[in-house]
């Protein structure tokens, strides 16, 4: 079973696949969005990506992760019932593995129903279940620091935090918040990152 792969990033696609070169062997994986401008500041510098090997009866399937936290957060949502990867996955391509703990903890399921794949039963199911197994971030009276700003709620929101954490400055990220328009709202969040990307890109 592999643990961590590290490597040099060498195709990255928008659906969230990227091969890895590690000493000449090119290894895909499935990523969560954004995992590749965490693991790492300098796009051609390597970088260690945390592994969980998916073995089904018809392929073998690697799925990375940026730090050892968003990967055992995967590994907890695949162990519920009708959650499996893809669905895990997005999850944690709109919220970090804290950002979910933070959620759980507060029982916001209108953070999750925002995300493809997962509706009200399956949010109240992950609240439900997870509890116990995830540990949201200390809070600003704990630990001294100041006051975090309220977590995003809507689709705007998630999807300005998903471009953030993968690198983009906030003005740009409100650039294609602004480009993309009313569909922000009516479009799922996969679909909405896709058509940032590309708008940012150009």
């Amino acid at each position: 079973m592999i643990g961590r792969l590290t490597g040099r990033v060498v195709e990255e696609s928008a659906d969230g696949t990227v091969v890895l070169d590690v000493a000449g062997v090119g290894y895909e994986l499935t990523v969560p969005l954004g995992t590749v401008g965490r693991a790492g500041v300098d796009p051609a510098a390597p970088i260690t990506l945390f592994v969980h090997t998916h073995v089904r009866e018809d392929a073998l399937l690697l799925y990375g992760f940026a730090s050892r936290e968003d990967r055992a957060a995967f590994r907890v949502l695949i162990g519920i019932s009708n959650i499996g990867p893809k669905i895990a996955t997005n999850i944690l391509s709109a919220l970090s593995a804290g950002e979910l703990a933070t959620a759980v903890a507060r029982g916001e399921t209108n953070r999750l129903t925002a995300i493809p794949g997962v509706g009200k039963k399956t949010a109240e199911r992950i609240v439900l279940e997870l509890k116990d197994k995830l540990i949201a971030p200390p809070t600003a009276k704990a630990s001294g620091a100041p006051a975090a700003p309220p977590p995003p709620t809507g689709k705007a929101e998630l999807l300005q935090g998903a471009l953030t954490r993968m690198g983009f400055k906030p003005a740009e990220a409100e650039r294609a918040l602004t480009s993309l328009g009313a569909r922000v709202e009516a479009e799922p969040l996969g679909d909405l990152v896709r058509e940032a990307l590309a708008l940012l890109s150009r």
